[in-house]
């Protein structure tokens, strides 16, 4: 029981350990690109703590997924095409039709009928 208390806390210690030294290595990036080439401004640990974040949100997405969002939808789709290859053609067709009559395609749906505007 005593060796998954060790390997949680390992693994919390490493964490806090990885965004320390990637925190250090983005502010000191940033401090000597930024104010060179853009006369921005200089950026403290805790901002390079919050701009690993905010590139991590927007490049990767905020998913809680270990692979990100975009690794399930992917695995997602393999999936599916691979049931997709199974099926029999009259199966492949009746999931169509079910599908077309679930979501509705802008093929399958008629047009409102039009109506002379009051005045």
């Amino acid at each position: 029981m005593r060796w998954w208390v060790r390997r949680i806390v390992g693994g919390i210690a490493f964490f806090i350990a990885a965004i320390g030294v990637l925190s250090v290595v983005t502010m000191l990036l940033w401090n000597a690109l930024v104010p060179a080439l853009f006369k921005g401004p200089t950026v403290s640990f805790g901002q390079a703590v919050g701009l690993l974040l905010l590139s991590h949100i927007l490049l990767r997405g905020a998913s809680p997924g270990r692979y990100g969002y975009g690794w399930g939808r992917e695995r997602w789709r393999r999936r599916f095409e691979e049931r997709l290859r199974t099926m029999t053609p009259e199966e492949r067709e009746r999931f169509r039709e079910r599908w077309r009559r679930r979501c509705g395609s802008p093929d399958d749906q008629e047009s409102p009928p039009k109506t002379e505007p009051r005045v």
